[in-house]
């Protein structure tokens, strides 16, 4: 399968779930969090398949590849949220897992997209 536009590619296919699930999961937090962690935890969320499609439209690889860094760094700002909610009991362990196990794996595709970027050079 060629690759015609970010829709196309895995890693943002996935982030895009990611996404919805982080906004579920943070329906369940207190709404005191409203303006704090949820704001933080969607943000970061929506970040990472933004950057991959912002950085695939870009007319170099370079580009390419810092927006992907970007999402690399919102990705770990999001397990960080993440963790920080969890130990607020906003978040139960199962709930965390799942979450946890989604950002690895696009953190995994992530990193294989660079790979193959700078390879390709």
């Amino acid at each position: 399968m060629s690759i015609k536009n970010y829709k196309d590619l895995g890693v943002w296919q996935k982030a895009m779930d990611l996404v919805a699930d982080c906004y579920e999961a943070s329906k369940k937090f207190p709404n005191r969090e409203a303006f704090g962690l949820v704001t933080q935890i969607q943000r970061s969320a929506v970040s990472v398949p933004a950057n991959v499609a912002e950085g695939h439209a870009r007319q170099h690889t370079k580009e390419f590849l810092q927006h992907l860094s970007i999402a690399c760094g919102s990705l770990a700002e999001l397990e960080t949220h993440l963790e920080i909610a969890a130990r607020l009991c906003y978040l139960d362990d199962h709930s965390l897992r799942q979450l946890l196990g989604k950002t690895s794996e696009i953190g995994k595709m992530l990193n294989g997209l660079r790979r193959a970027l700078q390879n390709k050079d």
